[in-house]
């Protein structure tokens, strides 16, 4: 920007922030007569002028009217607007403005009237905020929020608010900045990543249905053809897991392996995973795993340090740096020249905000897999106020939007009585009909895990093999086709 250009931020509101939709208001044209008004102010500016509409839309508060909307909305009046805008005014520079909060590109409307993107740190949206806890460091603030932007091929606008002192921000601290993502652009941040519109994925042949079931009370059902099991570094150090993998390929199964590298023989805790498997502490294990699952010609889908994107530390790879993450999952991957021909490498995020801030890459990747339960949160009790599969599925389905790679559902559940959870289930039938990107499924049939709820009594997800049945059934008229 030179001396002399303007920088506008218009906001648009109605009476409040409990008022009418401003987005649909905005779609209706309720706003047009103002933006052609600006537009045709704009022209006769001397500088060039920057406008930024409707900023920090990411951000879950209701700082401004146009927050905890639609990001499907959000996109289509930024679009509205933009698009007035540059019709009657096209030297005007367009800003797309989200503070760099996790969940950001899920509002990127996309390249086609965005020229310039903005981040803001310390904005007061993002200070209201309780999902995420704020980083005090502004290095670390501000190479996360750039890491966001991964997927977006436009300059970057750093601003700052008066939480941060702005001396802080200096030359030197954004070279810094350009010179980590140039170090890290074959890897994390290349060119192959920009997105501008939903990615063309592909469709399936027919579905695989499978259970996480160690109890094995559904494994002997017709239909079912894969099954999911867990395990850790120190049941692979024991000889436990060959046993446990070597039961479900007798079974005629493929197999869902989800590796969490954790709780080693050593009984020492590891602080630092992700730095762990890269100085090559885990060789030997990473080694031993290939070679037992490549003695089959089953399918073995492996799925390896799940759920990375939730803020919390239940695993210790979570609540970690996207890059060490990325580099981590990679070392596996790739580990002595690749997975066995067996293997279907799965990366596995739940679904939830921020989840393609730790997307390793394309060669790494052959299946994305997310998790699906009734209960978005843990304090809830009442089985009735569950979420439907439906619901859960687009909102974390449409996260995975600029990624092409086919979805496997390794993990969802629903609590309650059985009538219940066989209307839930005929429900979920009918999304995972409709979306024939969804490759695979698999029940979750066990109590939760205890620890990780608390004072909350954990969820019984366990199905009876009648509403199983049914199921299978129902999902299965699809692959009759």
């Amino acid at each position: 920007m030179n001396k002399g250009d303007v920088l506008l931020t218009v906001e648009t509101w109605l009476k409040g922030l409990s008022s009418d939709n401003v987005l649909e208001a905005t779609l209706s044209g309720k706003f047009d007569r103002n933006i052609d008004d600006l537009g045709r102010n704009i022209t006769f500016a001397k500088h060039r002028v920057y406008l930024r509409w409707n900023p920090d839309m990411e951000v879950p508060v209701q700082n401004y009217p146009w927050q905890f909307r639609s990001a499907q909305l959000y996109r289509r009046a930024f679009d509205h607007v933009a698009k007035r805008i540059k019709k009657i005014a096209p030297q005007t520079v367009v800003i797309w403005g989200p503070t760099g909060y996790p969940g950001d590109t899920e509002y990127w409307p996309g390249n086609q009237y965005v020229d310039m993107v903005s981040i803001t740190l310390g904005s007061r949206s993002e200070f209201i905020a309780k999902n995420y806890p704020i980083q005090k460091d502004i290095k670390a603030l501000l190479r996360s929020k750039l890491h966001r932007m991964r997927y977006i091929n436009k300059p970057i606008l750093v601003l700052t608010s008066d939480r941060f002192d702005k001396k802080l921000i200096t030359n030197n601290l954004l070279n810094e900045q350009t010179a980590y993502m140039r170090d890290n652009s074959e890897m994390v941040y290349s060119a192959k990543l920009y997105a501008d519109t939903e990615a063309i994925k592909p469709v399936r042949a027919r579905l695989h249905i499978g259970v996480y079931d160690p109890d094995e009370k559904l494994t002997d059902l017709p239909g079912i053809n894969v099954e999911h099991i867990f395990t850790d570094i120190g049941e692979l150090q024991k000889g436990l897991f060959k046993k446990k993998f070597d039961a479900i390929t007798k079974r005629g199964h493929d197999v869902i392996l989800t590796v969490e590298p954790w709780r080693d023989t050593s009984n020492i805790s590891d602080t630092d995973v992700t730095k762990s498997i890269l100085n090559g502490r885990y060789n030997n294990v990473i080694k031993n795993l290939f070679r037992i699952i490549g003695t089959t010609e089953r399918v073995v889908y492996l799925r390896w340090m799940h759920e990375m994107e939730i803020p919390i530390h239940r695993y210790p790879w979570q609540s970690r740096d996207p890059v060490s993450y990325i580099k981590a999952f990679r070392y596996f991957m790739l580990f002595d020249g690749g997975t066995p021909k067996n293997v279907k490498k799965v990366w596995g995020p739940a679904g939830d905000r921020g989840s393609v801030d730790f997307w390793p890459g394309d060669d790494v990747v052959d299946y994305i897999s997310i998790a699906i339960y009734g209960l978005p949160d843990k304090n809830i009790t009442d089985p009735n106020l569950q979420e439907s599969f439906k619901s859960a599925f687009y909102r974390k389905y449409y996260r995975m939007r600029f990624l092409d790679k086919p979805l496997f559902i390794t993990e969802f559940g629903v609590k309650g009585p059985q009538t219940y959870q066989d209307a839930w289930l005929a429900g979920a039938s009918v999304t995972i009909k409709e979306n024939r990107h969804i490759f695979g499924i698999s029940y979750f049939n066990q109590v939760d895990n205890p620890a990780a709820w608390g004072k909350i009594k954990a969820p019984n997800w366990a199905i009876s093999k009648a509403s199983m049945q049914k199921f299978i059934k129902a999902v299965n008229d699809d692959n009759s086709r």
